[in-house]
């Protein structure tokens, strides 16, 4: 018997702590982020998103929460105060959208 890969088990374990909410969770390829570990996106339109590394298989439930906090954000940005502490170690970057960028030209 093969256990899951440790991403694969991230992901459906982050699939089950999102039942019930308004948080979709999808898997993809790597994100090239290899040195940091386990690794997780969220995204939020209009938004900037945010890149987290250093995860283990029982970061899901800090994953749904940042998700929450950063849906409910009314300037779109997660507050690093009331991160799970997962997320605050784990940030590898914050990612402009392509209109912020436009804005730098």
């Amino acid at each position: 018997e093969t256990s899951p890969r440790p991403g694969s088990a991230l992901v459906a374990a982050t699939r089950a702590a999102a039942r019930q909410r308004d948080i979709a969770v999808k898997q993809v390829g790597c994100p090239g982020n290899c040195n940091r570990g386990l690794s997780a996106a969220i995204l939020r339109d209009g938004s900037w998103s945010y890149l987290f590394g250093g995860l283990d298989c029982d970061s899901a439930d800090d994953l749904i929460a940042g998700a929450a906090l950063f849906a409910r954000s009314t300037d779109g940005f997660m507050p690093y105060s009331d991160r799970p502490e997962a997320l605050r170690r784990g940030l590898i970057a914050r990612i402009p959208t392509a209109a912020n960028l436009e804005d730098l030209t």
